[in-house]
């Protein structure tokens, strides 16, 4: 899984919700067993929704992408379905 918003939609709890609903999707519709996130090593508000929903840092994997001319380094969320707690459908868009 992966995100990306703009500046003017950030701190607003949007990507953090959609995780959330993504995840539940994946375990329970799709009958997923894992559901990694992958987010840049210096980005760290990406990487923010990851801890907060309890993903486990599985790694780094080195000069991942090139963007703007310098390699980014990708540091690895893993999240297994016994590891999830979902929460009720009211409070996913908290």
């Amino acid at each position: 899984m992966g995100y990306w918003l703009g500046k003017e939609y950030e701190g607003l709890g949007l990507a953090t919700s959609s995780c959330k609903l993504l995840i539940n999707h994946a375990f329970e519709e799709l009958g997923l067993h894992k559901v990694q996130i992958g987010v840049a090593a210096n980005n760290l508000k990406s990487r923010a929704i990851p801890e907060r929903l309890k993903f486990t840092n599985e790694g780094v994997i080195r000069h991942y992408e090139l963007l703007h001319g310098a390699y980014l380094d990708r540091v690895v969320y893993g999240l297994l379905k016994e590891e999830w707690e979902p929460e009720n459908e009211s409070q996913a868009f908290i």
